[in-house]
């Protein structure tokens, strides 16, 4: 570091040397001098022009050999070495900078924190200083992407934390578009020692919206050192709220982007499980596949669609349930990718079925809880749809009622939307198992209502389950919703809700969950059955 600084000083020290002997005006140099007998001959034996030529000539050369500062040199030495950015303490000065401002001026403000994908992976393919080589261009890209006033820094390992300088416009919108635009600058190819590397991000972000009201700032020291304490820890907290983010964007797969979420609806960490350290296994092995279970119309019998549901083929516990399969995978954090495979699943039944010149109705897929916390959930979807020539309204997704509360989390109302927009179709399930507002209703916008289990059990002689599945059926009828009973016991209860109104029904009642080659032949046998029936025909 010595020897660094000496150099530095003697080459300031040279530059100053070097400029410092041109001294004085432009026109009153001593190397003007030789140019004024030129000015005198060029007039007596040229004429005007010459002698005007050669004046503006000594004036450029004068003004081009001027004096010129001595250039200021960029003090690397508090940045980082890797990345010659600000290391991570200055990013909480910063943020609390961000902070006041934002509070003074009224503005929203916000951090980002991204992180690189699978970093031990790349970092096995590179040198350690070819590492840091990348790590400089990635936020040399950043910076290139982001306003004057936006700060970058290095974070904790192989991540970058973005200060956004407050602004009247910031959104949950415009910082999902950022991250998309971050994204999309990082992803492009490296040339590094020769060699292309191609990287993902994943991207955590808080957003600080306006304050109710600016706190009142004093000139004395002492409220300036209390306002300064509490911004810091405020930046504190907005940067480990934005990491917090990142981990779980990190755990949800490669470039994905998550919001920090509010107390309100802050995610529980899941407890251990005896098959998380398995399932990720079994998921990749192909264990793990979508069985699906038909829904018949209670009007026509005619199958009107179907739900995907996972199944494990455990080669000690036999065939395990979505009620055993779905805590593993959520201790596991393979949320992501175990929604890729049942996704899959269900888009290519659907294909089969199209390419077999049937139509049996939309596939039914239950959200999980990570998908809702998803921006680029919609984005997927509409890849997906046209990846496999899928209309969007052939894909009903479920929101179960534990998600009802997280709506208030400004990005999961946004992903709901976006995918309503996008054209699938929502189901809103347990009623009949918890409290639903009609305000949930409105806000969720589903296309049908999914009575649960257990209003369903014992139906055909419980005369509450009666009335309550006949109000919800009649409330459905009112609000133009279909409805559908889930997990119908017996031929008694499927009965009774025909003559309830319920729209559709699934359960043991109709058929088990099973494989796809098993559905379609199920399926041939039950139109075979009904083409059986005799029809009531008119005189």
């Amino acid at each position: 570091m010595g020897n660094d600084g000496g150099k530095r000083a003697a080459r300031k020290s040279e530059l100053r040397a070097r400029y410092n002997g041109k001294p004085g005006p432009v026109l009153l140099r001593r190397e003007m001098i030789a140019f004024l007998p030129a000015c005198g001959l060029a007039l007596l034996w040229v004429g005007p022009e010459a002698m005007v030529l050669i004046g503006l000539t000594a004036i450029l050369v004068g003004w081009m050999t001027r004096r010129l500062p001595v250039p200021v040199e960029i003090d690397e030495e508090g940045c980082d070495p890797a990345t010659g950015l600000l290391p991570p303490s200055a990013a909480i000065a910063e943020m609390a900078a961000s902070l006041q401002d934002s509070q003074r001026r009224n503005r929203p403000t916000g951090c980002l924190i991204l992180g690189l994908d699978a970093p031990d992976q790349v970092l096995r393919r590179l040198h350690p200083k070819e590492f840091d080589l990348l790590l400089r261009r990635i936020g040399e890209r950043l910076q290139a992407q982001l306003r004057s006033g936006d700060v970058v820094t290095r974070w904790d390992g192989a991540r970058f934390a973005v200060l956004l300088r407050p602004t009247p416009r910031l959104g949950l919108e415009g910082m999902i578009q950022l991250c998309g635009r971050l994204q999309e600058a990082v992803s492009e190819p490296y040339v590094i020692a020769e060699q292309t590397q191609e990287i993902t991000m994943h991207i955590g972000f808080h957003l600080v919206g306006r304050s109710a009201a600016a706190p009142a700032y004093r000139d004395d020291a002492a409220s300036q050192a209390k306002a300064d304490a509490r911004a810091n820890t405020e930046a504190e907290a907005a940067l480990s709220r934005a990491e917090t983010a990142a981990n779980r964007a990190m755990q949800s797969g490669p470039g994905a982007i998550r919001s920090s979420h509010s107390d309100k609806v802050a995610m529980k960490e899941p407890g251990p499980h005896p098959l998380s350290a398995s399932v990720g296994e079994a998921l990749e092995a192909g264990h793990i596949k979508a069985f699906f279970l038909p829904q018949i119309s209670t009007d026509t019998g005619d199958i009107s669609g179907f739900q995907a549901i996972p199944r494990w083929l455990h080669a000690q516990r036999g065939i395990l349930t979505e009620s055993e399969i779905l805590p593993a995978i959520e201790a596991a954090g393979l949320g992501a990718r175990f929604s890729e495979v049942m996704l899959y699943a269900a888009f290519g039944a659907l294909r089969d079925i199209a390419r077999d010149g049937s139509d049996f109705g939309p596939a039914s897929l239950p959200f999980l809880p990570g998908q809702m916390s998803d921006p680029k959930l919609a984005e997927r979807l509409a890849w997906e749809f046209d990846r496999f020539e899928i209309a969007p309204n052939r894909l009903r997704l479920i929101v179960p009622q534990a998600m009802v509360a997280r709506l208030d989390d400004p990005v999961c109302s946004h992903t709901l939307h976006a995918i309503k927009r996008l054209g699938c179709l929502i189901e809103l399930a347990g009623f009949g198992s918890g409290p639903v507002s009609a305000e949930t209703i409105r806000q969720i916008g589903p296309q049908r209502l999914r009575i649960h289990r257990s209003l369903t059990a014992e139906i055909d002689h419980n005369t509450e389950h009666q009335r309550l599945t006949a109000a919800i059926v009649s409330m459905a009828e009112g609000l133009g919703l279909e409805t559908l009973a889930e997990g119908v016991p017996g031929i008694a209860e499927h009965a009774m809700l025909c003559q309830l109104g319920c729209s559709a029904v699934q359960g043991p009642a109709i058929a088990a969950p099973m494989p796809i080659s098993e559905f379609l032949e199920w399926a041939e046998r039950h139109r075979t059955k009904l083409d059986a029936t005799p029809q009531i025909g008119r005189r």
